[in-house]
């Protein structure tokens, strides 16, 4: 019988950082500039799959995802005594933690694409990894000063006994959704939600919510170095277009473009239709690389 696959390859590597080895699951396809991708709040790399499987993508690009520490197939490392600490990301260890990713897979100069908290990161990439990196575009992407508009972050309710935290977390995210997207991606992303591990969403709001703040830095990133992409969806909420292009304004040469009947997914909701904004960006891109030379391409 013929069976259908997917180029996709998926492997695992054994990240050092911080003291802490962790067994990483990360999946790779295409060939061209690396690209990087990182993924939302208590999800994993499967947010990208329709990406991955886009031909004009795979023909222009070599595209890595990775499941962060504590989340997808990324389980929690074998030695550190994880469970008596709550999980809790921060901003030093992310930041960090892609950097050596990416180091340690020897990526030279990638683009890194990144979703909500993965779209905030890029924003202090730019700011301190300019020289190691190619471009950084941020999908729903904003500086900081979360818990100044919205305080409490949608923490408490999660730690309630009489409450599934992976199904509370997943109807919150279908929320976020622009209401036309089609149905069965609405509820992909509902799917993928309910299988977080106890506490990650928790964990990871608090760097959203509670610890992510770069507003003082964003005058520091030089877009002729890493150029800025920042990309919101209309629908979106939780990072309004107000709060992106707020952020924006501080960014020299930044360029925002604010995307009709998306929400907080834009790649996982429908990928066609987000792909009419991010293909001009790619072909930008492209040329950015063959100008500056960063890398030998076909």
């Amino acid at each position: 019988m013929a069976v259908r696959e997917e180029a996709i390859i998926g492997k695992y590597a054994y990240i050092p950082f911080e003291g802490t080895t962790y067994r990483v699951y990360y999946e790779t396809v295409g060939e061209g500039i690396p690209l990087v991708c990182l993924h939302t709040a208590g999800a994993h790399g499967s947010e990208y799959r329709d990406l991955m499987n886009d031909p004009y993508v795979t023909s222009q690009f070599k595209v890595y995802t990775f499941d962060l520490p504590f989340h997808g197939k990324s389980v929690p490392p074998e030695d550190k005594e994880w469970w008596k600490e709550e999980y809790r990301l921060t901003t030093d260890f992310y930041a960090g933690f892609i950097m050596t990713f990416i180091e340690a897979l020897e990526i030279k100069n990638p683009i890194v694409l990144g979703c909500s908290m993965g779209g905030n990161i890029t924003l202090k990439l730019a700011a301190d990894y300019a020289d190691k990196l190619g471009a950084v575009i941020g999908l729903e992407a904003q500086a900081g000063g979360y818990e100044e508009k919205k305080p409490g972050a949608y923490l408490d309710v999660l730690y309630r006994p009489d409450i599934h935290g992976g199904e509370a977390s997943a109807e919150l995210t279908i929320d976020l959704c622009a209401p036309m997207i089609p149905e069965n991606r609405r509820w992909e992303l509902w799917w993928f939600y309910t299988q977080e591990g106890a506490g990650v969403y928790n964990g990871d709001l608090y760097f959203f919510s509670h610890e992510w703040d770069i507003r003082d830095k964003l005058k520091t990133i030089d877009t002729e170095k890493c150029p800025v992409y920042l990309l919101t969806g209309e629908y979106d909420w939780s990072c309004t277009p107000a709060d992106t292009l707020e952020a924006a304004k501080y960014i020299d040469g930044a360029k925002v473009t604010i995307m009709e009947n998306i929400g907080h997914f834009p790649m996982a909701e429908h990928w066609s239709h987000f792909f009419t904004y991010i293909e001009p960006i790619f072909e930008e891109l492209i040329q950015h690389y063959k100008e500056k030379k960063m890398i030998e391409l076909k």
